[in-house]
């Protein structure tokens, strides 16, 4: 079986740094929804693209600052 595989150096040794992942965040749902509402206006009106487009614009500009926040707290090994 797969789980019973010996390796010949021994154990795994243990991982030399953290793996870092991002916080959760609603951020990529509003975006998702600024875009439907832009192309669901293409159809209906440009009111609604404009508000889906002020979605867009304000989630995508909170997204970046989050990310360059995180980025800048991880190490400089990194």
């Amino acid at each position: 079986m797969a789980d019973e595989v010996e390796r010949p150096e021994g154990p795994l040794p243990a991982p030399t740094e953290q793996i870092h992942l991002p916080a959760p965040s609603y951020l990529a749902p509003v975006m998702a929804f600024g875009i439907t509402l832009m192309v669901v206006g293409v159809v209906l009106s440009p009111i609604i693209v404009a508000i889906g487009a002020i979605f867009f614009v304000i989630t995508l500009v909170k997204w970046i600052r989050q990310t360059r926040e995180e980025m800048r707290e991880l190490p400089l090994e990194h």
